[in-house]
């Protein structure tokens, strides 16, 4: 569920929905979702001083609570 909401945020975001990609890794502390985007959207998913990225992880945050989970944010490159 958070897999999908971050990758639909994202695409909705970018010039070019079609390169994003959310990869889902379990780690011993819950799981981590890493959001690729092309290097041309980049900016616009970490926003001015991280404004886009931080808002992001914090529907995230929420979302992940609310499935009694933890789930944490990567943004690659």
């Amino acid at each position: 569920m958070t897999k999908d909401l971050v990758e639909h945020v994202a695409k909705s975001l970018v010039d070019m929905p079609d390169e994003v990609r959310v990869e889902e890794v379990q780690d011993d502390k819950g799981c981590i979702l890493q959001l690729y985007v092309a290097q041309a959207d980049l900016g616009r998913i970490i926003g001015r001083n991280g404004k886009t990225a931080k808002s992001i992880r914090a529907i995230l945050s929420a979302a992940s609570t609310r499935a009694g989970t933890q789930t944490l944010l990567k943004i690659m490159e």
